[in-house]
C-alpha cells in the first residue's frame, strides 16, 4: 500500500515497530539487493523473513529479479537486514515511496547501508560480470528525492561532496581482493527509466565521466545521507550500454549475467559483513 502522504511519520514508525518486535536482533548494517543480488540470501542465517506487503508503507515490487520481503538474520557472522528487491520510479511510484524503507531503516536504528544493483558498462574497461563500487554519482533521474516539506531538524540543502563513505568503500575494496571478483571503482549515472539509453546517449554519458549506467540507488543514497547514515553501494556490470555492444540491451539479459554472476555476488557481501562485524 502506498504511503499515505499524510502521514509518512506514523507510517514508518509502525513499520520500525513490526521490525523491533520481529527479533531480538538490533542490526547496524543494511543491504538493498538489486537486480542479481538475490542469491546473497542463500548465504544468510534468517531470524525472520517479512514480505513487503505486511510493512505499513512498503511499496510493492513488481520487477523480475526483485523478491520483495524484509529480512532480518545473520551474514558472515554479522547481524544484517536485509532487504531483497526495491521499487522503482519507473514503476510509476512516487520518490517518497521508493525511498521510504530507508526511512524505516534509519528509523529501526541501521548506521550503515550497502546499497546494489545491476547496471550497463559505459567504460570500455569493464566486461559483463565485473563489479564496480561507486565513489561517486551523476542524478539525471529528472526528480530529487528531497523535494517538498523539510523534516524539522534535518538540513534543506544537503552536501553530497562526499556521498558515499571512504571507510566503507574500503571494506568493500578488501571484501572484494577476498571473493577474488574483478572489481572497478567509478562514477554511477541514475536515469528513470524503464526505457535503455541510446547510444547516442551513452556517449555523452561518457563525456560527462560516467563509468555505468543504471535507475535505481541514487534516490536511496541521497536520502539514507539526509538522515545521516553511512552509504556504500557496488553496481554488477550486466551488459555492455548501448552502442557498445552489437547485441540489443534487454532485461533478460541482465537478469542472465546477473544470474551467473551470482556465486561472486554473495561471496562478496558474505566477506563485506564478515569484515564489518570485526571489532
Amino acid at each position: 500500500m502506498p504511503v499515505p502522504p499524510a502521514a509518512p511519520l506514523v507510517a514508518r514508525q509502525r513499520a520500525a515497530r513490526v521490525l523491533a518486535q520481529a527479533s531480538t536482533l538490533r542490526p547496524q548494517l543494511a543491504l538493498v539487493l538489486g537486480s542479481g543480488f538475490g542469491s546473497v540470501l542463500e548465504r544468510v542465517t534468517v531470524a525472520k523473513e517479512i514480505p513487503y506487503a505486511k510493512l505499513p508503507g512498503f511499496p510493492q515490487t513488481a520487477v523480475p529479479g526483485h523478491a520483495g520481503k524484509l529480512v532480518l538474520g545473520t551474514l558472515g557472522g554479522t547481524p544484517v537486514v536485509v532487504l531483497s528487491g526495491r521499487a522503482h520510479f519507473y514503476e510509476g511510484h512516487a520518490m517518497a515511496e521508493v525511498t521510504f524503507p530507508v526511512r524505516v531503516l534509519a528509523e529501526f536504528g541501521l548506521r550503515d547501508l550497502l546499497l546494489t544493483n545491476a547496471a550497463g558498462g559505459i567504460n570500455r574497461r569493464f566486461r559483463p560480470g565485473d563489479f564496480m563500487r561507486l565513489t561517486d554519482h551523476l542524478n539525471f533521474m529528472g526528480a530529487n528525492p528531497l523535494r517538498g516539506p523539510c523534516p524539522p531538524g534535518l538540513t534543506r540543502f544537503l552536501d553530497l561532496s562526499q556521498v558515499y563513505d571512504p571507510v566503507l568503500g574500503g571494506l568493500l575494496d578488501k571484501a572484494a581482493k577476498k571473493a577474488r571478483v574483478r572489481w572497478h571503482r567509478g562514477v554511477y549515472l541514475a536515469l528513470s527509466g524503464p526505457t535503455y539509453e541510446t547510444p547516442a546517449e551513452i556517449r555523452a554519458f561518457a563525456k560527462l565521466g560516467a563509468d555505468a549506467v543504471g535507475m535505481s540507488t541514487v534516490p536511496e543514497a541521497i536520502v539514507a545521507r539526509h538522515l545521516g547514515l553511512r552509504v556504500a553501494a557496488v553496481s554488477c556490470i550486466s551488459n555492455a550500454a548501448a552502442g557498445l555492444s552489437p547485441n540489443p540491451v534487454s532485461h533478460e539479459e541482465v537478469l542472465a549475467t546477473a544470474q551467473e554472476a551470482g556465486r561472486h555476488t554473495g561471496a562478496l557481501l558474505e566477506e563485506l559483513a564478515r569484515l564489518y562485524g570485526r571489532p
